[in-house]
């Protein structure tokens, strides 16, 4: 369903929306079917996703806020997700990723200027014991020092 430029149509937004409209607790299925479909959650879905759920748009832009899973803007080809936790903090998380968005030139939730790769941050990817942890596109990495994130970086074309 998506469209040529990443973007759906309104009555394609419309169509997801009255998909999930009716679910308990229909605004997180219905964002999470948008960003799916859309790479984020646009602004034109935010006035359809207020009229069909009756709620306001800062309510929608609070939930959007709070869950940092959701984005305005399409992410990157690949999702980069390093964990800010305490316990990868403790074993030199800091320093790794500074290092990391000076090199890319990023702050959180910044994009390299080829699309490649987006960085985010995750608080906690349940490898405590293996931090610093990081996970890229889904696949969850332990022990990631400066040598294991440059190599991924060129994976990604970064």
């Amino acid at each position: 369903m998506q469209s040529p430029n990443g973007t759906l149509t309104l009555e394609e937004l419309g169509h997801l929306i009255s998909e999930h409209r009716d679910a308990e607790g229909a605004l997180l299925p219905i964002l999470h079917a948008i960003q799916d479909a859309c790479g984020c959650i646009p602004d034109a879905a935010h006035r359809l996703i207020c009229d069909a759920l009756n709620i306001s748009e800062a309510e929608l832009r609070g939930v959007i806020s709070f869950y940092h899973d959701f984005r305005e803007k399409p992410a990157g080809r690949h999702v980069l997700k390093v964990c800010r936790a305490e316990a990868c903090q403790s074993v030199g998380g800091d320093a790794v990723v500074a290092a990391l968005l000076d090199r890319l030139g990023l702050d959180w939730h910044g994009t390299t200027a080829n699309g490649a790769v987006t960085v985010e941050p995750v608080y906690c990817l349940g490898l405590c014991a293996c931090g610093p942890a990081a996970m890229v596109d889904g696949r969850v990495l332990g022990r990631v020092d400066a040598a294991k994130l440059d190599a991924l970086l060129a994976e990604a074309g970064a």
